[in-house]
């Protein structure tokens, strides 16, 4: 059970919860604090106070004042009107995350809603409703409204949401699964529209991701590194330390202790070669410096999923202010910058799958079969990696850099956040499968290598891939490789690999 209070999320909570590992609920201090702000809400309507979004018109339309008896309207008015997304639906992990993080915004109390709001919210998740939240229209400030109010329809009885295998009606996945259409109290609207949770959302479960194709990606690397019979030399923990950038430290790390007790490594410790290509030698810098742009991203991620990003806010005292904690500013450029970091993991790993394929580089078989020319081997599984990698290198361009006036030029200055989260996703997902090829391609190599072997990590890294890819003796279907061997990155843990052996 993840208990939600509004400021003690974890990004692996998110993941457990996004994933369908966990139910939710709300703490009852959180709800106690919901309450409480809410009182202020009421009061200040019941004294005749005008407040922005609880009885005025929105964005330009903030000086138009609501009647008492059409402020239900009003916020029913906003989800109907902002909820005009296009493109694809986000993926079911995304939604649930949204419908997370939307919820622990809310039970910061800043929102100042009631906590019947989180508690529906809350039954969607854990009954499995989801709504259909399509991709496109959100500019990152007023946070993500478009792909909120999408989200925020299905609560009302209203838009479409997938439940159990199936796209209804919002009424429907209501009926269906025995939640009430919520009924929705002054600013309630609002307050489930404003804020950054659909980037977050996105950016949360690509961080993840990425998080483990990076440690992957230094199993492949050595991999690569003992196949073309490079030097661990390179890898020397005292070079790193007069260079102690973390990310680089602990990627030499890996790289050094990965290849240590390998028979090709020993086989050509006295060779004449003095140094080796960049692709080999520099992985620990590029590699690490992937690592530290995540990490940076992870430090802004864990801060923003615990954060009100609502307007107005209601503070402790009372006060009902406006502010601009929806820009998605923070997490815009932490997003572009991992995307840059992430491009150039990709485009080292194509690379060395380029030395891998190249017979003058690699003194293996071309393309890494027995049988060149009657067989083209991993010639175009390359190709595909090099696909990849540029279309990467296109998406790595900053969104952060981005902005277009909207809402009559009264939001003026927007983050395009969002664009920056679903770009970062696609980089995730190129990078995937531009890590797949390299580890196919190095696990031949080694095994090319026969009758020597590579260290103890590395053959089991080996021996894994080996359970779903076999040898490639002939020319085969490699699209099914590909896939399966995308699949075998999520078990090659440098430190789980290395305590095995």
């Amino acid at each position: 059970m993840v208990v939600i209070d509004g400021r003690n999320l974890t990004l692996e909570q998110v993941y457990q919860v996004a994933t369908g590992k966990a139910p939710v609920a709300l703490a009852p201090e959180a709800r106690e604090r919901m309450a409480s702000r809410r009182q202020g809400i009421e009061a200040r309507l019941s004294a005749g106070e005008v407040i922005y979004g609880v009885n005025t018109g929105f964005g330009r339309m903030a000086d138009v004042v609501i009647p008492p008896e059409s402020l239900a309207e009003l916020q029913l008015n906003l989800l109907r009107s902002h909820a005009c997304g296009v493109g694809a639906p986000f993926p079911r992990e995304v939604v649930r995350a949204m419908l997370l993080l939307r919820a622990n915004v809310l039970a910061s109390g800043y929102a100042g809603v009631r906590p019947e709001v989180v508690d529906r919210l809350l039954e969607l998740l854990n009954a499995g409703v989801h709504p259909v939240v399509p991709s496109q229209g959100s500019v990152g400030a007023s946070g993500d409204l478009a792909p909120l109010a999408h989200l925020a329809l299905v609560l009302v009885g209203e838009g479409f949401a997938e439940y159990q295998g199936e796209v209804v009606p919002g009424s429907e996945a209501l009926r269906r699964a025995g939640i009430e259409p919520l009924a929705l109290a002054p600013k309630e609207g609002l307050a489930l529209i404003n804020g950054t949770q659909a980037m977050a959302a996105v950016g949360c479960l690509a961080l993840l991701e990425a998080e483990r194709l990076c440690a992957a990606a230094d199993v492949v690397a050595a991999m690569s590194v003992d196949a073309l019979e490079g030097t661990d030399v390179a890898f020397l923990e005292e070079i790193h330390q007069a260079r102690p950038h973390p990310g680089q430290v602990a990627s030499a790390r890996n790289l050094f202790a990965l290849l240590s007790g390998s028979q090709i490594r020993e086989s050509h410790r006295s060779c004449s070669r003095v140094q080796d290509a960049y692709s080999l030698r520099c992985t620990p810098q590029v590699h690490g410096a992937c690592r530290d742009a995540l990490a940076h991203l992870r430090a802004k991620l864990a801060i923003e999923i615990n954060s009100a990003t609502d307007n107005p806010m209601v503070l402790a005292d009372g006060r009902v202010v406006s502010g601009g904690n929806f820009h998605g500013a923070a997490l815009a450029a932490a997003f572009d910058y991992a995307a840059t970091a992430l491009t150039d993991l990709a485009s080292i790993s194509e690379r060395r799958s380029a030395r891998l394929v190249t017979p003058e580089q690699s003194g293996l078989p071309a393309f890494l079969v027995p049988e060149p020319g009657l067989n083209s081997g991993f010639m175009t599984a390359h190709v595909t990696a090099a696909a990849l990698v540029s279309e990467c290198k296109t998406l790595a361009h900053p969104a952060a850099v981005d902005s277009i006036p909207t809402s009559a030029g009264r939001e003026d200055h927007v983050s395009m956040g969002t664009w920056a989260a679903r770009k970062l996703a696609m980089i995730v997902e190129n990078l995937r499968f531009v890590l797949a090829v390299e580890l196919l391609e190095a696990a031949q190599g080694i095994e090319l290598r026969r009758p020597l072997r590579s260290s103890p990590a590395l053959e089991r890294a080996l021996a894994r891939l080996r359970e779903q890819v076999p040898f490639l003796q002939r020319d085969r279907f490699l699209h099914a490789d590909i896939l399966k061997a995308a699949a075998v990155l999520g078990e090659l843990s440098p430190e789980e690999l290395l305590a095995a052996s």
